[in-house]
């Protein structure tokens, strides 16, 4: 019985999450392949003969149709890009590749249209500015007033630079190998740790620094993210060595908010995780 009641309640969750996934694709304009049909379909197949209350399948309806909105964006998109006003930018970008420089020139000069700027002074602006030099004091009687004071030029050790924030104690590139590092010691024996665990800090402005940082990271191969939509985990795994990316590779960007709010609950759920811990140690 505790076992049909689990079964239930991850049924529920998973769901939620397909929900929430086609909505997010929807709303935010998201790539629509990014979903996988077939494998959400599997995963209401499995749980439909499950359900037996009105609220359980209304939620599951509720994943059906939000999920054929998914699958009429996919028809959309595909609709789109065959049609003769859509050029994929790889191809177009193949094809300027292998035309010759003179060919390039000659495309360039039949669409060029140069912007033709004309200015000129007014006699009014003109009059205002003789007027302005007539008026102006000469240098000698402007500097009557000034009294220049002389200071000896000293010398800065690094140590008071870095104290009055003008030099920073590392370099950027060191910060982020350092992190680098760090990340290498805390993964698991699954060579990978939760994004929020890993970027998580005390305070939410180091915890800002940390995801700022961590993105440079991933962006210059020295970790790479693995996302799970339907689980809602992000995951961060450290590479042995960094791997650079070569223009052959598609680069994707993938925002990650940061906000006070998912700082305040992830926190509180470090904090929970911790007690028990502690509590199971006493017991």
């Amino acid at each position: 019985m505790e076992s049909k009641r689990k079964t239930k309640r991850l049924g529920l969750e998973q769901l939620q999450r397909i929900i929430e996934l086609c909505k997010s694709v929807e709303e935010r304009g998201l790539d629509p392949f990014l979903v996988d049909v077939d494998d959400i379909i599997e995963i209401i197949r499995r749980y439909f003969p499950k359900w037996d209350k009105p609220e359980q399948l209304c939620l599951d309806a509720e994943a059906l149709n939000r999920l054929a909105s998914v699958i009429k964006l996919q028809g959309e998109w595909v609709k789109h890009r065959s049609t003769s006003l859509y050029t994929d930018p790889f191809l177009l970008e193949e094809k300027i590749r292998k035309l010759d420089i003179e060919t390039i020139v000659e495309i360039f000069l039949k669409s060029w249209r140069p912007i033709v700027e004309f200015e000129q002074i007014s006699p009014h602006s003109l009059a205002e500015a003789i007027n302005y030099w007539k008026e102006l004091l000469p240098l000698d009687e402007r500097w009557k007033n000034i009294e220049a004071q002389i200071i000896e030029a000293g010398v800065s050790t690094r140590e008071e630079l870095i104290e009055q924030r003008l030099l920073e104690e590392k370099t950027f590139t060191e910060r982020v190998e350092a992190l680098w590092n760090e990340l290498k010691e805390r993964v698991g024996g699954e060579g990978k740790i939760r994004y929020w665990d890993f970027i998580g800090a005390d305070t939410f402005k180091e915890t800002v620094q940390r995801a700022y940082l961590t993105s440079f990271m991933v962006t210059h191969g020295y970790a790479k993210l693995e996302i799970y939509p339907l689980e809602d985990e992000v995951y961060i795994k450290p590479n042995e060595k960094p791997v650079p990316l070569t223009k052959k590779k598609r680069v994707v960007s993938i925002p990650f908010p940061i906000s006070r709010e998912d700082w305040i609950k992830w926190k509180k759920v470090k904090e929970n995780e911790q007690k028990k811990s502690i509590i199971l140690q006493e017991g």
